[in-house]
């Protein structure tokens, strides 16, 4: 069974439930109130996927050829 985060609408308890996936979100352990489900953060990724992760993060990167420019009056760029 998977393990979901849960935060107290009221009293902002965070606990954690292993239900299955169709269970309806647990009361508040503390006070009793609704909760909602928290998602906490993405998946790490490993192998081959976080290669083509790197490689496209890399290809955003300024290019050192495109980042030639003319130096025009006021600039500011300070490469002059």
């Amino acid at each position: 069974m998977p393990t979901y985060d849960y935060m107290c609408t009221e009293c902002k308890l965070q606990f954690e439930v292993r239900h299955s996936i169709h269970a309806p979100n647990p009361d508040c352990l503390a006070c009793g109130s609704s909760t909602e489900k928290l998602i906490l953060s993405v998946p790490a990724m490993h192998g081959e996927m976080a290669r083509g992760r790197d490689h496209a993060m890399r290809s955003l990167q300024p290019k050192a050829e495109l980042a030639k420019h003319l130096h025009g009056p006021g600039c500011g760029c300070g490469n002059v």
